[in-house]
């Protein structure tokens, strides 16, 4: 994993030698504090839980976070364990807090995939500005060297994953079984 880690070093190096704008220095810790401890995913599952007509998407993207937040914080970043970017180049100066867990997967992109594929798959309205956001948010992790591109991509892939099982597990076994309550409540 050090061989990796070392030259995925290179990567986040061009980053920071060819992409760092004083814009972007100010923009991008911006961006990737709305995710930090997912609160803005959680917020707006709560605001869809809130209204009626958007509850399924609510509790849909409810399952996809938690999913997330067990399979990437609670099971892989410990198994894997991997030491930040910024701590193997021996960076002392981040634009950002530094992160104090494992680096292996991005949780930040993991939440926000997660909840960008739940919105895509019910083609809900909110579902481009919620995906232009969680590719700002990857992109940041990046910029702000607290993330190997690995760990970026192994984020958006569970997002995705948990995302289309979240779907999943809402049309094919809960809706259905909400639905037959419902009506064996409703039958005389």
């Amino acid at each position: 994993m050090l061989a990796l880690s070392m030259a995925e070093l290179q990567i986040l190096d061009w980053i920071a030698e060819n992409c760092r704008t004083a814009w972007l220095d100010v923009v991008f810790p911006v961006i990737t504090s709305m995710a930090n401890d997912g609160i803005i995913w959680i917020a707006l599952t709560l605001v869809l839980l809130a209204i009626k007509s958007q509850r399924e998407y609510g509790a849909q993207a409810a399952i996809a976070l938690i999913i997330g937040f067990v399979l990437c914080n609670c099971v892989l970043k410990t198994a894997v364990d991997r030491i930040r970017p910024f701590e193997l180049a021996n960076i002392t100066e981040l634009l950002v807090r530094p992160p104090t867990d494992a680096s292996f997967p991005s949780g930040h992109s993991t939440a926000s995939f997660a909840m960008s594929t739940v919105l895509l798959l019910n083609r809900h309205p909110l579902r481009w500005p919620v995906l232009i956001l969680s590719v700002l948010i990857a992109l940041s992790r990046l910029y702000l060297y607290v993330h190997y591109p690995t760990d970026v991509l192994a984020g958006v892939l569970l997002g995705i994953l948990n995302g289309v099982l979240a779907v999943t597990l809402w049309r094919k076994v809960i809706r259905p079984r909400l639905l037959s309550r419902k009506k064996a409540k409703t039958a005389p």
